[in-house]
Formats: C-alpha cells, structure tokens, sequence
C-alpha cells in the first residue's frame, strides 16, 4: 500500500533541482503533454494564464472556464488548442453545467488545476450562504472535482492540482462556524481557513483516488507582484501588514522579495507534471519542490512550509463530509 501524506509525513523536499526563482518554463523543460487534456480555472489572469500558456506549449489541449468570456478571449488569443467556456466559480449552477458539457465530449481528465482563487475581500455570501472566500477558494474545488471525477478516473493517470497559500497559516478549518454566522468577519481568517480546507482535501482526495491513479497536490505559489489577487485590499491593511509604508507605496524591500508571474506559475506545473511526483500525492509544494512540515508559531513557520493542522487526518475525513453537506452533493470516489 502506497504511503499517504496524513500527519505530513511524506512533508520533505525530494531535491527537485529547483527554486523559488525557477519559472514555470524551465520546470516543464524537456515534458510533451501531447495528448493530454487539462482544465485551469481562473486561467485567464496572471499565474493561471501562465500555467495555461506553458501547458499548451507543451503540447496539451487546454480547457479554460472563466467568468469573463471576453477577457478570455483577448488574454488568451493565439495560444494553440485553447478552449475557453463560461464558469462562475461562486454559482453551483454555473459549475455543474461546465463539468456536465466537458463530461458530454466523452474526454478523460488528465490535469485538473484549481487555480482560481480570491483574497482581502469584503463578507459576502454565494446563494447557499457561504462565505465568498471558502466558496470560491474552497468548495468550488470541491465541487468541480467530484463532477469531473468520471473523466479524471477514464484518464488512466492524472492530477489534481488545488492552489493554496501561504496563508493557510493565517487560521485553522472552523468547523464550529466556516460562514462567519456567529463571529465577526475577518477576511484573513477567511482566507486562511479556505486555504487549509484546501490542503485538506488535496491530503484526502490523494488518499482515496490513489487507488485509481489519481493523484492530489497542494501548492503555495509564493507572494508574486503582478497579479490581480489584491484589487480590493484597502492601502491601510497592506500597511498594518508591514506591506506598505505611511505613503501608501509598497516598501522597496517587500518589492523585491515577489516573484514574477513565470516564477509564481512554476510549483502547480512542477506538482502537475514532475516524474517526482510519480508514487507520491497529498503534499503541500513551494518553490518547486514539497515543503517542509513546521511548528506553529515559529520562526521557521513564517519563512515558509506547511503546519500540521491543515494535514490533520482527522480534520480532512471530517471536512469531506462537511463539503458534501455544504455543496449538497455526494463525493464518492468509486
């Protein structure tokens, strides 16, 4: 029986010959993806359209579901075996009617990359009532996994790729209260609880789709300039974060520090598609590599890795279960 990652025990780098400064390019040097067909959510913006344009270089037929259909067409317009379709991350509707056509060309699935994602955003609710950032972030990745899981399963071999943060640090999964419906909001704490049920269910999917050569991963990008993450942030937050200095501009220091887009895109294209990763699954990657497991609250934590309550064993086999009530929909892996 193959190990799994319950615990982080399989939480060590493997020496993939990479780094944070290695880009998305030179971490597929050398791989043909023809053939093979992959979905990138939020593919039509900054690490998700990197990771759309290395993957269809490489040969690979490319699906990319966005909310904004013409934005799509003028960001990814010439990029070979492109398909763009209509998905609203934040309606369920929106989601089941996406996998239901993708699911009607009779496709297996070889790489599913959830890479769509939203932070520092204001409380707002989907039509369930879920809290934005745990729908999005979260649950949408829930949802589409499950409905494609046909076509992953009929692929003989693929990967599930679900891009999380850093910022799975900021909070633990509140199983008590995940909507905010009896605590005051705080969007970190929302953000940061969407991002550990991520690597909790890339821990648990690994677990139970091994069986059937489907295999789980979650990804840390890094802290990257560029992007569109941050449109809704007020100045004043990135300034209590230390971000930003008193004249509202980021501090050189902290600009020198993000990665460019190429170098952000480069860990979900190195889990997607490294032979490294071959007999392993459920890891949280950064930089190109798995990251180490790290205590709270120490100095090492902030420098990077992944804590252990978002690999709890516990936690993931209750949060499967709480998905399905709060998707209303059965996950069977069968």
């Amino acid at each position: 029986m193959k190990q799994n990652n319950y615990g982080g025990r399989l939480q060590k780098p493997v020496g993939s010959g990479f780094n944070a400064y290695s880009t998305a390019g030179e971490v597929i040097e050398g791989i043909d993806l023809s053939g093979k067909v992959a979905i990138v959510t939020g593919g039509n913006a900054g690490i998700g359209l990197e990771t759309v344009r290395v993957l269809s270089a490489a040969g690979a037929t490319v699906i990319v579901p966005a909310r904004d259909i013409e934005k799509g067409r003028k960001n990814l317009s010439g990029l070979p075996k492109l398909e763009l379709e209509t998905m609203d991350l934040m309606d369920p509707r929106s989601i089941s009617a996406f996998a239901d056509k993708f699911l009607s060309s009779g496709r297996p699935l070889h790489l599913l990359i959830n890479n769509a994602g939203i932070m520092w955003v204001p409380l707002r609710r989907d039509s369930r009532g879920i809290e934005s950032q745990l729908s999005t972030n979260y649950l949408a990745q829930f949802q589409l996994t499950a409905l494609l899981w046909p076509a992953l399963k009929k692929s003989g071999g693929a990967r599930v790729v679900n891009v999380s943060s850093h910022g799975h640090q900021f909070a633990p999964f509140n199983f008590e209260d995940p909507n905010f419906l009896h605590r005051e909001y705080e969007t970190l704490q929302g953000y940061g609880q969407s991002k550990t049920a991520s690597n909790l269910f890339s821990l648990e999917l690994d677990v139970r789709g091994k069986a059937f050569n489907v295999r789980a991963y979650s990804v840390h990008p890094g802290s990257i300039g560029g992007t569109e993450l941050a449109r809704e942030a007020p100045v004043e937050l990135f300034q209590q974060l230390g971000f930003y200095g008193e004249d509202g501009k980021i501090k050189p220091e902290v600009a020198a520090s993000l990665k460019t887009i190429p170098q952000g895109a480069a860990t979900t294209v190195w889990c997607a598609t490294s032979n490294l990763l071959d007999e392993m699954g459920g890891v949280y990657c950064e930089d190109a590599d798995i990251a180490e497991l790290v205590a709270e609250n120490s100095a090492a934590a902030n420098a990077g890795g992944v804590l252990g309550y978002s690999l709890d064993k516990t936690h993931a086999k209750r949060l499967w279960t709480l998905s399905e009530e709060l998707s209303r929909m059965k996950f069977v892996v069968d």
